[in-house]
């Protein structure tokens, strides 16, 4: 007899990790390696939001919580918005499906169907296109533009290229202000002619705001969507705890979603995962305190610390640079004739110890300016930091 198909989807078969997977899996733990790949500081997550899960724990907080998130919680996250950025959200568009990369998938489940696809701004997270595929949809990328002329140097979205990547069969835009892994930062004009455009087309807009207090300057947070939107709007803005809070481990996050689509999110959420751990909503609700507002501006200002460390060490170098990154906590540092940047990383576990991620995991293939590139998170202690870009400049310097 002739062998069966396999019923698997062929998108399933031929998905492969992704560079960052791959490369820490060669030495992930070991004492002596300085790891800068994952998207993380090494502070541990804060006292009181730890204490206050505990609570939640030895006070039985073990059951089912409903599927879109307690509603304390649901609530403080809507006092935040009004807290930082000074709008209304209503609780009612909030949910919490699990972790912020399941709220990214949730938003893409709303939207795409087998053969539509996402138009997504690059350099950017890998699992947002391999999600893309998960689902059945198609990734065009527009990738951010390197103005190394500038006074500074920045990154440029061709409005115009984004605009003409979009056809009939495209379901959504996606973005990610702060970037990761390039710490660009969308103006208020240029997401206001996202909108506009995907108001006139019918297409969904997903913004990765999970950087967003993560910025330097003097705003307390990048410039929102939720800023500009209505509830009406087919927007979905994906946030979580991971990074600004020192809880990537949590699996925590949450989704702003257009007001229509309260009932749906209850069944989606159901569906993929029936919410986050009930204690641990706890001490998330603990991270939108007072006290977790003050540590959040610790964590700027850890990241600032970084980023001087880094710009620091780039001063000394003369084939690594950098376009000095406007949030989140990446550098995304690009190196003169580097050609295999998956390779490069991979060695440099084996022979420098020291972690970063490569450049070719944060674009589709053939993308030669990402792959250029390594990057590496500096949300880090200083001194620790410092030696990991130490170990990096000899490894380059014996390129």
């Amino acid at each position: 007899m002739p062998p069966k198909s396999s019923p698997i989807r062929p998108a399933i078969l031929n998905m492969q990790p992704n560079g960052i997977g791959v490369v820490s899996g060669l030495g992930l733990g070991e004492p002596d390696l300085i790891p800068l790949w994952f998207g993380e500081t090494d502070l541990v997550t804060p006292a009181f939001i730890r204490e206050a899960a505990k609570r939640a724990l030895d006070e039985g907080r073990t059951f089912y919580s409903g599927a879109r998130g307690i509603r304390p919680l649901r609530q403080a996250l809507s006092d935040f918005y009004a807290r930082v950025l000074g709008i209304e959200v209503n609780m009612r568009r909030i949910s919490l499906p699990g972790a912020a990369t399941l709220a990214m998938v949730t938003a893409l489940q709303c939207v795409v169907e087998t053969g539509d696809n996402v138009v997504i701004v690059s350099p950017v997270w890998p699992s947002i296109f391999q999600a893309v595929e998960l689902v059945g949809g198609i990734s065009r990328f527009v990738r951010l533009e390197e103005e190394w002329n500038a006074s500074p140097p920045g990154w440029r979205l061709d409005m115009d290229k984004l605009l003409a990547a979009c056809d009939a069969r495209t379901k959504a835009i996606f973005l990610a202000s702060p970037g990761n892994p390039t710490g660009w930062v969308a103006t208020r004009e240029e997401q206001q002619a996202i909108l506009d455009f995907a108001r006139a087309r019918g297409i969904a807009i997903i913004s990765d705001e999970v950087y967003g207090t993560l910025v330097f300057g003097e705003r307390q947070h990048a410039p929102s969507f939720l800023e500009i939107a209505t509830e009406d709007d087919d927007l979905f803005v994906v946030n979580g705890f991971s990074k600004a809070w020192a809880m990537t481990g949590w699996r925590i996050g949450w989704l702003v979603h257009p007001r229509k689509l309260e009932r749906q999110m209850e069944v989606i959420c159901i569906a993929n995962n029936t919410g986050p751990a009930a204690f641990a909503q706890y001490g998330a609700l603990a991270a939108l305190s007072p006290e977790g507002d003050a540590f959040r501006k610790q964590m700027l200002a850890r990241c600032e610390a970084g980023r001087e460390v880094v710009q620091n060490f780039l001063d000394a170098q003369n084939r690594i640079r950098w376009i000095r990154p406007e949030g989140a906590f990446y550098g995304f540092l690009q190196i003169d004739g580097l050609t295999d940047s998956l390779e490069f990383a991979s060695n440099l576990v084996k022979t420098a110890r020291v972690g970063v991620a490569p450049g070719s995991a944060f674009a589709p293939p053939g993308d030669a300016a990402s792959d250029a590139c390594i990057r590496i998170c500096y949300a880090q202690d200083p001194k620790r930091l410092q030696e990991g870009l130490d170990r990096l400049g000899k490894a380059v310097a014996a390129l």
